[in-house]
């Protein structure tokens, strides 16, 4: 069996959502750990006024990407930005792109999700559900694909007591569900989603579960593999242990397991998972791979741990860059919560805008003066050779 390297080398690779927390991390694993890789096209959209190629540029200038920099400094060139808009009909590519990545690709990583909780239950279902079917239909016309790697979630199945590694029925048919969003407005949607959703906590969960069983239906000649995460934290070792010390507060109990996961971990098994899945595409049974990456079960910690050891770990190695002194408050009281909350995070934030805002007027009030002072040089300068000037004439030079 060849090695993990050795069965990237020469590949082609289409990364979705590499602009997030995970792809990100992954893309940078990838590049790193396995040099001899042909080429990572990420699907990327037009943002705030920057294409994709700028957004490419700007997300591979951070900190995360200053190991590889240095250990390949030419890594950039295998970094192929394509123009893609998830939630338009097929994708947003171009014809193009599209016969490009037809053609070439041998690896699909699907990261790309809305993580929001409180997303509502249209746009969830379009980029969570029917963005995957979509990026199905592309990869069955891949001429040379041997592996499609969807990213769950440990929590699609949270209803559920024990979890195993199989994909469940989902709660709804989801082309029905797709069907009925067609027609339906705002308002009933928003009316009948926590019928929908059911004993799920929110639309994420409910159509990470749905995109699951797409997955299963729509890539039955695929060669699929599903790696469910639980939540996905900062980084353990790789490439550096990170933090920034901006989230201080928030609602649990004490006794509730912290089911966290380092993001490191979590891009490790799926580069792993993707590599078994290739290289045993012809002898494995046909079912999906399914890998839950989560610790609750067998190394369960819990909240009031990890606020102990956190703030522990803050005081023994501090962070750098960090944007204030981290400290760490969790609360199941609601009203505590919300104390802290307004405390930690609301009045910090507000003085933050303050002090940009009068930072922002204070440079904009110097480079006036600055201008001004200029256009009084100049004034003082064009006055001299102009007295100069006269002088000259009146002593008939």
């Amino acid at each position: 069996m060849v090695s993990i390297p050795e069965y990237y080398e020469g590949k082609n690779v289409l990364l979705t959502g590499a602009t997030g927390f995970m792809g990100k991390v992954l893309l940078e694993k990838l590049l790193r750990s396995c040099p001899k890789v042909k080429a990572v096209y990420i699907l990327v959209r037009h943002k705030a006024g920057q294409t994709p190629q700028e957004r490419m540029e700007e997300m591979i200038s951070c900190k995360l990407f200053d190991r590889l920099r240095d250990e390949q400094p030419g890594f950039k060139e295998k970094i192929i930005a394509v123009t893609s808009e998830l939630t338009q009909s097929e994708l947003d590519l171009s014809e193009e792109d599209k016969e490009k990545l037809i053609d070439c690709i041998n690896i699909v990583f699907h990261c790309a999700a809305t993580v929001r909780f409180n997303e509502t239950l249209r746009d969830a279902v379009q980029l969570n559900v029917i963005a995957t079917q979509q990026l199905i239909i592309l990869a069955q016309r891949m001429k040379n694909l041997e592996v499609f790697m969807h990213v769950s979630t440990a929590y699609a199945y949270c209803n559920r007591k024990h979890i195993e590694e199989i994909i469940y029925p989902p709660p709804v048919d989801p082309k029905k569900l797709i069907g009925s969003l067609e027609w339906m407005d705002d308002g009933l949607v928003k009316d009948i989603t926590p019928k929908l959703i059911g004993d799920r906590p929110n639309t994420y969960t409910y159509t990470k579960a749905l995109a699951e069983y797409i997955v299963q239906q729509e890539g039955a000649k695929l060669n699929i593999a599903i790696i469910r995460p639980s939540i996905v934290g900062a980084s353990w070792k790789e490439p550096f242990p990170a933090g920034k010390g901006i989230l201080r507060t928030m609602r649990a109990s004490n006794s509730a397991v912290a089911d966290l996961v380092p993001v490191d971990v979590v891009v490790n098994t799926t580069l792993a998972a993707a590599w078994y899945s290739g290289v045993n595409r012809y002898s494995r049974p046909r079912n999906i791979m399914v890998y839950n990456c989560t610790t609750g079960g067998t190394n369960p910690f819990h909240w009031g741990e990890v606020e102990y050891y956190l703030n522990l770990s803050f005081k023994m190695n501090p962070l750098e860059q960090a944007l204030r002194r981290p400290n760490v408050n969790i609360r199941s009281n609601p009203l505590l919560h919300q104390y802290w909350t307004a405390v930690s995070h609301i009045l910090p934030a507000l003085l933050h805008d303050v002090v940009l805002r009068l930072t922002d007027a204070a440079g904009e009030q110097a480079q006036l003066q600055y201008l001004a002072a200029q256009e009084v040089t100049r004034a003082r300068e064009n006055d001299g050779r102009a007295a100069d000037q006269g002088y000259q004439r009146s002593q008939g030079g």
